[in-house]
């Protein structure tokens, strides 16, 4: 069973950064973790993800904003998010994906709210 814990939201003016963080236990070697967000009324929805090997995948919307690492040894996965705005404003919740079996699992979430 793979437990995530995330780090890191809380309340930032627009055009601030934050950083969110986000460990692993108890997964494997192969696998892709990553970050989804859930506005208020709104599906949850891809942010970022980052494969083993460092391959990533941005939604348009924070490409170019947000940048995902992850450190291998330490099982952990990290969301630097610059120049916020109000629309990002939602859940963040880390997401895992065990290659070998094709399961899901997430943290349990940390609100970020980027208003003045």
């Amino acid at each position: 069973q793979v437990q995530l814990v995330e780090s890191g939201g809380g309340l930032v003016q627009p055009g601030g950064s934050l950083r969110l963080s986000c460990a692993a236990s108890g997964g494997i070697f192969i696998n892709v973790m990553g970050w989804f967000r859930q506005a208020p009324g709104k599906q949850r929805e891809l942010v970022a993800t980052i494969t083993v090997g460092g391959g990533s995948n941005y939604a348009s919307s924070v490409k170019g904003r947000f940048t995902i690492s992850r450190d291998n040894s330490k099982s952990t996965v990290n969301l630097q998010m610059n120049s916020l705005e109000p629309e990002d404003t939602a859940v963040y919740y880390c997401y895992y994906r065990n290659l070998v079996t094709q399961m899901d699992y997430w943290g349990q979430g940390t609100l970020v709210t980027v208003s003045s």
